[in-house]
């Protein structure tokens, strides 16, 4: 899932990034693969359903959605990608769902005769996909069983680094446990996701600042006033 950039009450921001210095293949991103490297400003699509499925990409800075239309059209976001993440595999000759650009973004592109012919590539894949099946099983999860206030609460805590979760040990300092979340997805890019109506989207951040959990500063910005509080209504407590 992040749409995002996030800073803990009193810490330094905390961010992603593909370009950190590595010390073998297994750890390297796409650049060191030689892959090109590509630039889209926000709300640019990288490929879309249907496009024949000639390479895969790595996002190597920004935030990108995956989406499918449905014949009536009605969108379902099916993932939102992190700094590292891995997208444009498909089982057939095609993309089977739309790749757009949520920010500026850079992603590294490589052509999938170059991962058939290298080994190490093949690895990469491997470990970073699994990751993302693990990222699409909570989804799932989200979507079939939790109610519309678990969904929210899981969708804000995912932006919150290194908190939730298995073996999360909580906050630092209990006094002072909040977040700020700088927001990239509208309501209903949210709500898409979510698999919610944007009313009921809107309902339920209006009922956590109701409660407290928190404060909405902008309409791209929430505040959360302590973490655990939103964790525990995640439904995975």
């Amino acid at each position: 899932m992040a749409y995002l950039q996030h800073e803990a009450t009193g810490q330094a921001a905390i961010g992603h990034t593909a370009f950190n210095r590595v010390t073998d293949t297994r750890d390297a991103s796409f650049a060191s693969f030689g892959a090109k490297r590509a630039s889209f400003d926000a709300h640019d699509v990288i490929y879309y359903e249907g496009d024949p499925a000639k390479r895969i990409y790595e996002l190597a800075s920004g935030t990108v959605m995956l989406f499918k239309l449905l014949p009536d059209g009605r969108r379902q976001v099916v993932e939102v990608l992190r700094p590292g993440d891995i997208f444009g595999l498909s089982n057939s000759d095609e993309y089977d769902c739309t790749a757009e650009t949520l920010t500026p973004s850079e992603v590294h592109e490589i052509d999938l005769k170059q991962v058939e012919a290298s080994v190490d590539m093949q690895r990469k894949l491997t470990r970073c996909l699994t990751h993302q099946m693990h990222v699409l099983h909570e989804h799932a999860v989200l979507l079939g069983r939790k109610s519309a206030i678990e969904r929210v609460a899981s969708f804000l805590m995912y932006l919150v680094p290194n908190r939730g979760g298995v073996g999360c040990t909580g906050p630092a300092d209990e006094e002072n446990d909040g977040c700020d979340i700088h927001l990239h997805m509208t309501r209903q890019e949210i709500a898409d996701y979510l698999g919610l109506t944007i009313e009921t989207v809107s309902r339920v951040v209006s009922e956590l600042k109701r409660r407290g959990v928190i404060r909405i500063d902008r309409a791209d910005k929430i505040h959360l006033n302590k973490v655990c509080s939103l964790c525990q209504m995640t439904g995975i407590h």
